[in-house]
């Protein structure tokens, strides 16, 4: 007789194909986060060569018959390789959205998987090829499975820190969209308990590319990867493979026993909304730790300025007061090789701030923005004292509070010090009053890079209506043929 499957894995199964959706807020909080997150893509594939360079069929040329509209190109591709995609166009220059607990994700990372299956199974069953036995392939089951696999994700990196381990949170995306693709498909709640068996059996990326000294451009496509996973080991799962329902819990040979130190999961808080309504959405280009220690950057730098001094050469000291997550993921003092240091140092975000006057442009992280080079920099940023703050940290980690603080004090060369200025909830924290309309604006922008005024509007008004996914693909596909002009890669 086979053994039950771990409870872990049997809630998560729950939810997915169990739970009704009942707050208002959750639905247009999730038509919110995609917008946003398309936003961020389509950002990605028209500014970063880095970006186009990893996009279209693994063999090029090949188009699949009914794939997935890749947006902003004219790719027509296999769910896989979708997801891959568009996981990694929404995550590449670090814009989307982000969730903070005892480890830190980005829950619309998960949408790499769900746009791309969802428009593929919309197409193929339109056309005939696919008898589609799942959900209705709409607007509605879009938003539906966002808020599922962003509960999944966020709840599971409120309570288990898989940083302290050395491994890389994408685990969580990999296991969410793992979960809500297999109900796409229209795998049994069996089979959708042998898929997320499966990503316990792949064990778990190391998240070094994401640390001093070893950071690389992994992390802006370490969300495709785990997309791309989830998806294969939902489609391997129809095709009949089983899973192992011991997984996490089998003395010896389980996840537990050889990867989480003998230990288990802490268990997520209740399956709910409550994710997709508390996200933080990254409306400064900087790593979201990062954003509030910006902005009481910029105002000392007011502060000087207004004293008629220039704060480039006034600057003695500054002093750092912050959380511990903060320190541990961009606390990067010495030299920095890269793009993939410089978006994750917050010594370098506080000093360009000061520098430039103003927050930083996603581009002033880039190898060829002039702030790479520049001396001023690397003096100012030697200057930063960065110390943990208990209290800080403790506010980061109370799920009644979630700041993301930190406080900013500048001591002057004519030993005066600024009082210091501490930023609790930063622009893009759900308690900040200004987010929703910077988010609002922010889409914009972003669409403005390929579409029209009037293209935003259609597509704005096509995801507040519950029609078929693919014709709100669509609306992402027919503009100009930016990629076709743009190529060749970095």
């Amino acid at each position: 007789m086979t053994s039950p499957y771990d409870q872990i894995i049997v809630d998560i199964k729950d939810y997915v194909f169990h739970y009704q959706i009942e707050s208002p807020n959750a639905w247009v909080s999730a038509q919110t986060t995609i917008l946003d997150a398309l936003g961020c893509a389509i950002e990605g594939v028209a500014t970063s060569p880095g970006c186009r360079s990893l996009l279209g069929p693994v063999i090029p040329g090949t188009i699949t018959p009914d794939g997935f509209r890749l947006p902003g190109s004219s790719y027509q591709l296999d769910p896989v390789k979708g997801a891959f995609d568009m996981a990694t166009m929404i995550r590449y220059l670090d814009r989307n959205d982000a969730l903070g607990g005892k480890d830190w994700g980005h829950p619309s990372d998960n949408l790499g998987a769900i746009i791309a299956v969802s428009d593929w199974l919309s197409r193929s069953s339109a056309s005939g090829r696919l008898l589609h036995k799942g959900p209705r392939l709409t607007m509605r089951t879009l938003l539906e499975a966002t808020v599922k696999a962003y509960e999944i994700q966020g709840c599971f990196l409120l309570n288990n820190a898989f940083n302290q381990y050395g491994l890389d949170h994408t685990v969580l995306v990999k296991l969410a969209s793992t979960a809500v693709v297999s109900w796409l498909l229209g795998l049994s709640e069996d089979q959708t308990m042998a898929a997320i068996s499966h990503v316990w059996m792949d064990g778990i990326p190391l998240r070094i590319f994401r640390t001093y000294p070893n950071s690389t451009l992994r992390k802006s496509w370490a969300a495709g990867d785990a997309c791309m996973r989830a998806v294969q080991l939902a489609l391997l799962t129809r095709s009949g493979q089983s899973g192992a329902p011991t997984v996490l819990t089998e003395p010896r040979w389980g996840f537990y026993a050889t990867t989480w130190r003998g230990e288990s999961f802490t268990p997520p808080r209740q399956y709910g909304t409550w994710v997709v309504e508390n996200v933080f959405f990254k409306i400064i280009a900087a790593e979201g730790h990062g954003i509030s220690a910006t902005e009481a950057a910029l105002e000392q730098t007011l502060r000087i300025q207004a004293q008629g001094l220039d704060p480039g050469h006034a600057i003695k000291k500054i002093k750092i007061r912050t959380n511990a997550s903060a320190n541990m993921i961009i606390n990067r003092p010495g030299e920095l090789h890269g793009a993939a240091d410089r978006d994750h140092c917050m010594q370098y975000m506080i000093a360009v701030t000061i520098l430039k006057g103003a927050v930083p442009d996603a581009s002033d992280f880039q190898d060829d923005s002039p702030w790479a080079a520049d001396a001023r920099v690397t003096a100012l940023m030697a200057k930063c004292e960065i110390m943990v703050d208990k209290d800080l940290t403790r506010d980061y980690l109370d799920i009644t509070k979630r700041s993301v603080a930190s406080g900013v004090t500048v001591l002057l060369h004519d030993e005066s010090e600024l009082d210091e200025v501490l930023i609790e909830f930063g622009v893009g924290h759900p308690r900040n009053e200004e987010t929703l309309p910077a988010v609002r604006a922010k889409f914009k922008q972003n669409m403005a890079l390929l579409f029209s005024e009037q293209e935003i509007e259609e597509i704005c008004a096509a995801m507040a209506q519950d029609g078929p996914i693919s014709s709100f693909i669509d609306l992402f596909s027919t503009s100009l043929n930016f990629m076709l002009r743009l190529r060749p890669g970095p």
